[in-house]
């Protein structure tokens, strides 16, 4: 009987050493999976900063296409604002004095 404990005990101990195996191996494969995600996880951090980077210069090149854009249709329409302004000054005017005369006259 004694020989069949020691059987037993043995066994538990080769159980629990090949459990103590799997679990570093599975430690280990943890740790290069992590390291493997964590590679990818840096590298979508990175790819999001350079579209991110990408995005900010289109945005500062669109933004300057714009700005040259209204400043040349600006100068393209400014007579004709000044015009417009010219124009609606003396039609105010003329009102003042269309109503002038006619509550003048009174």
């Amino acid at each position: 009987m004694e020989s069949k404990q020691r059987k037993g005990i043995s066994d538990i101990e080769a159980t629990l050493q090949e459990i103590g195996d799997k679990i570093e191996e599975l430690v280990k494969k943890g740790a290069e999976a992590g390291s493997e995600m964590k590679e990818e996880i840096e590298q979508k951090i990175e790819d999001l900063k350079s579209n991110k980077t990408t995005l900010e210069a289109e945005l500062k090149k669109g933004k300057e296409m714009l700005e040259k854009e209204f400043e040349e249709k600006k100068k393209e329409y400014e007579p004709q604002f000044k015009e417009s302004k010219g124009l609606f000054l003396d039609g105010i005017k003329q009102i003042g004095l269309a109503f002038k005369a006619l509550f003048g006259k009174k």
